[in-house]
């Protein structure tokens, strides 16, 4: 079974669900696609990827050049 036809099924699938297992569905998406994410930026954070921006943001901040959060 290639994946298309697996995402097809799904797509097929939820628009036989009622409204409200939609939202669910659409909910527990978000969730995981943030999930997704932290474990994304964490994975970077510990391979280095982050370090420039990290060096490039105190250098900010010395210089002055950052504002503070409302």
């Amino acid at each position: 079974m290639s994946a298309m036809s697996t995402v097809q099924e799904i797509e097929a699938a939820i628009t036989r669900l009622k409204p409200e297992e939609i939202k669910a569905v659409a909910q527990w998406l978000d969730e995981l696609r943030e999930e997704m994410w932290d474990r994304q930026i964490e994975a970077d954070a510990r391979a280095g990827k982050l370090d420039n921006l990290m060096e490039e943001a105190k250098r900010d901040f010395e210089a002055g050049r950052c504002k503070p959060l409302p």
